[in-house]
């Protein structure tokens, strides 16, 4: 292994990096502000406002189950 120490030194600086990146996630409470998004998220797609919305969009989604059912 001629190069384990330069192997280890980019192993260690990602670790630094990644654990930086952790942190200032939490400092700036970027979790507690994507948990409100997500839920936000699927109250909203849940909702009958978006069924519609999405059955507008995709008229052919159940195109293939009805032409299973008559064949």
């Amino acid at each position: 292994m001629k190069f384990l120490g330069w192997y280890v030194k980019i192993a260690v600086g990602s670790a630094l990096i990644g654990a930086s990146m952790e942190l200032f996630m939490f400092k700036t409470g970027f979790y507690d502000k994507v948990t409100v998004l997500e839920s936000e998220k699927r109250a909203w797609e849940s909702s009958p406002e978006a069924q519609a919305i999405r059955e507008a969009l995709n008229p052919w989604r159940n195109h293939d189950a009805e032409a299973r059912k008559n064949s």
